[in-house]
């Protein structure tokens, strides 16, 4: 679906970057630091006025790195990143081996995901058992629900309207409520063998149904495609039990109102079908097959007596773009910026379309709280006419588009004094493929995606693959979430 194809009523904008406001398109905190630089290349100067010829050129040096770009991030926060991750390569600290650990870290899962543990209860609004994530670090929870795939395409336009009305209610629920941290939806897309449903449809077909009937079956096993694939969407959401009035006393009184609070978010209405609770042996089996997707289609029974350590990799090595684990080499991408201009809410469906290799698309929330929320916009406004004000005593003028960037940013104030909420927020994309001979495909696949939304940019995770990875999974980590 196309841009033209949607109604105007279908539209959604409003999404707009933080910037802070500094000399010379520099950040607030690059602009501090470059003034410290400054005033120690004065004070060293006055005792050895000849330090200047070597302090000056690191000093313009390091101007120009923070004020240049790469990737959609300035060119110093680029290669420092660059430089850590080399030195963290060097002491093999971007290296996993499970069997070389010693004990009780060979129980734990790699790197972001190591302070989590899973733990099996009893969800009692439906009787069956729940799989609870739990943060030895922070004391965090994380529910998972298992959604069921569908779509809005063919809905009319009043059913989106009050399927994204319904939408911001849940996110205002979240701003609201002092124990959700965070929350993120996630839709995994695995390619299966095409002979399946070959397969599938032979077994289930009746003998004695009309010859016609059978024509008609096997004209549509003739020409679906090779490869058929399945989607399996869940939403995490993120909650600290001990931020109520009255903290519980034990792990099992934690579990349970991590529980309340999650059976308070209602996502009916939403557009989309909740299936259930994920459970423990859910959970084993996304996070399992993750790092080794030729489990995913394994029976129950396999993923039952799996600890929770057993579930990530044998071996995992992070590099600079790629992350190699047991069972193939994924590629994470993060997202750069969201256009300028209106966009549809199908958006997003180009890389929602099943490919030739494993996907997973990740959108995590942060609700800021209204109060939270009105001060982050009033200090982007101040930021915004800052910088236009600065450039207009330079040049003369502001630039358009800085002017443009404080109208949004002035139209953002207007909707959250109307009731809107502020959202951070962040896209991600993994793409697994089973070789490192098939990496090129897979980028390109995603590539193709990419451009197919029409405005999306995105940027492969430099230095975070690892952690992207993660992200993606029902594992309680969040790059949203605070401590």
């Amino acid at each position: 679906m196309t841009a033209h194809e949607v109604p105007q009523t279908l539209m959604v904008d409003g999404f707009r970057a933080r910037r802070s406001f500094g000399f010379g398109g520099l950040s607030r905190t690059a602009t501090m630091l470059a003034a410290a630089v400054l005033t120690a290349d004065g004070l060293i100067a006055t005792q050895m006025p000849i330090s200047l010829l070597v302090t000056l050129p690191v000093t313009g040096a390091f101007f120009a790195l923070a004020a240049a770009r790469r990737h959609g991030m300035s060119a110093l926060s680029y290669y420092w990143a660059r430089f850590a991750w080399k030195r963290a390569s060097r002491f093999d600290a971007t290296s996993y081996r499970r069997l070389l650990l010693p004990h009780p870290y060979a129980l734990d899962l790699p790197g972001v995901g190591a302070s989590s543990t899973l733990i099996k209860a009893h969800d009692p609004t439906s009787g069956r058992a729940v799989g609870v994530v739990h943060d030895r670090a922070t004391g965090y929870m994380t529910i998972n629900t298992l959604l069921a795939p569908g779509g809005s395409l063919m809905a009319p336009t009043g059913a989106v309207q009050s399927s994204l009305r319904t939408w911001a209610s849940v996110l205002d629920a979240m701003s609201t409520d002092e124990q959700v941290k965070g929350a993120s939806v996630t839709i995994q897309i695995t390619p299966g063998a095409g002979e399946a449903l070959g397969d599938d449809v032979k077994a289930r077909k009746d003998p004695g149904a009309p010859k016609l009937a059978k024509q008609v079956i096997d004209e549509l096993v003739r020409t679906t495609p090779h490869a058929t694939a399945s989607v399996a969407p869940w939403m995490s959401v993120t909650v600290d039990p001990n931020a109520s009035v009255n903290p519980p006393a034990d792990l099992a009184e934690q579990v349970a109102e991590a529980l309340r609070v999650v059976d308070s978010l209602d996502l009916s209405g939403t557009g989309t079908d909740i299936e259930r609770r994920a459970t423990d042996v859910d959970l084993r089996r996304i996070v399992r097959s993750a790092y080794d997707p030729e489990v995913f289609n394994a029976r129950d029974r396999e993923f039952e007596e799996l600890s929770w350590s057993e579930c990530g990799p044998q071996a995992a090595d992070d590099d600079w773009e790629t992350y190699a684990h047991d069972g193939g080499v994924s590629v994470s991408w993060v997202l750069r910026e969201m256009p300028r201009r209106p966009i549809p809410y199908s958006v997003l469906l180009p890389l929602l379309a099943p490919g030739r290799y494993q996907r997973r698309i990740t959108i995590a929330y942060r609700v800021l709280d209204p109060m939270e929320g009105e001060a982050v916009l009033e200090r982007e406004i101040s930021n915004a006419h800052q910088t236009a004000q600065a450039t207009a005593e330079v040049k003369g003028r502001a630039k358009w588009s800085q002017r443009a960037d404080a109208q949004r940013a002035e139209k953002a104030a207007a909707q959250v004094a109307a009731g809107a909420q502020v959202v951070d927020w962040t896209l991600m994309v993994t793409v697994t493929a089973r070789s490192t001979a098939d990496l090129p495909a897979a980028r390109q696949e995603m590539t193709r995606a990419v451009k197919a939304t029409r405005g999306i940019r995105m940027r492969p995770a430099y230095g975070a693959q690892a952690a992207v990875f993660a992200a993606g999974l029902p594992i309680g980590y969040s790059p949203l979430v605070k401590d």
